[in-house]
């Protein structure tokens, strides 16, 4: 196993090319699709344990013990990222392994991609101030475009959540990276624009950045967004357009074998996501980066089934 491999770990994947942080090593702390969010664009599939409660879902003993061994190589990384299949600060041990992080390995940079939900919870937000980075989401300025769009557990309220970004922003000293999703025909009209752009003022992130989709989501009528219109958006919102990852190829996780296993199985029978993880017993996340790539190629085709995103190779 060469010093950037996470093949062998439950909890760790990568590393990844990210759109924003470079070559990240993501840190998984939930079971799939464990969140406070059944969003219809996340590209993990559906929500399968819509939740709020905070506990040890995975345990913290192994993302240490996992994260040990593998930083003690001295990868060269351009992040940690808490981020995977499911919201991570619905891990109540993710304070403990931050902490960890910043005192044995303070070369890496930390970052969370959250969506951020549970930011009303005083010891959320404290158990998240050792990350450099928080990249939370804000898809929606209303109640009726947040319940279309990221379909919440029902006890969650956005304006709960808006203060909750508020109270983060006083007291995290790092940078906010906010991200909004565009869902043409949703949160792309004026009027809900509008709201989300009065939010960002007073959350007052470092940066807004605007995202569409790539691959297909969880609905079928959430599509992408083109160039020309989320170039219209972002200066609106005084936001930049994130770019799609380069170098995949290049990195040292990046496996052939892997791509062929990937290629082999679909080339006999469509798959999703989940399916892949399963029959080649790799992080879903890991899945999606190997996916990314031969979709950018135009290698493979979706197709939607009543169990979720299936994806074949292109004849």
């Amino acid at each position: 196993m060469n010093n950037s491999d996470t093949m062998s770990y439950r909890h760790l994947f990568g590393p990844v090319p990210s759109r924003r942080l470079g070559v990240s090593l993501g840190i998984d702390l939930v079971p799939h699709k464990t969140c406070t969010l059944d969003c219809v664009y996340c590209e993990c599939g559906t929500t399968t344990n819509l939740t709020i409660e905070r506990k040890e879902y995975v345990p913290v003993s192994e993302v240490i013990d996992e994260l040990d061994d593998f930083l003690s190589r001295g990868p060269k990384l351009d992040y940690l990222t808490f981020s995977g299949s499911g919201e991570p600060t619905l891990n109540s041990g993710i304070g403990k392994i931050a902490i960890f992080i910043k005192e044995k390995y303070p070369q890496y940079k930390l970052a969370l991609l959250t969506n951020g939900t549970l930011f009303f919870d005083p010891e959320v937000r404290k158990e998240v101030l050792s990350c450099d980075v928080i990249i939370p989401s804000l898809d929606a300025g209303s109640k009726e475009c947040f319940d279309i769009i990221n379909r919440p557990q029902k006890d969650l309220d956005i304006e709960q959540i808006i203060e909750g970004f508020r109270a983060l922003r006083q007291e995290f000293h790092g940078e906010i990276w906010m991200e909004v999703l565009i869902v043409p025909g949703c949160n792309d009209k004026e009027w809900e624009l509008s709201i989300i752009r009065k939010h960002l003022s007073e959350i007052r992130p470092d940066k807004v950045q605007i995202n569409s989709l790539d691959r297909p989501g969880t609905e079928d009528w959430v599509s992408g967004t083109s160039k020309v219109e989320l170039e219209r958006i972002a200066r609106y919102l005084g936001a930049e357009v994130v770019g799609k990852p380069t170098g995949i190829v290049n990195l040292d996780s990046f496996h052939d074998n892997i791509m062929d296993s990937i290629v082999s199985t679909i080339e006999r029978r469509p798959c999703t996501v989940k399916d892949l993880s399963k029959v080649l017993g790799i992080h879903t996340n890991e899945i999606n980066k190997y996916l990314n790539y031969l979709d950018e190629k135009g290698l493979i085709a979706t197709e939607k089934r009543e169990r979720g995103t299936f994806y074949k190779i292109k004849r």
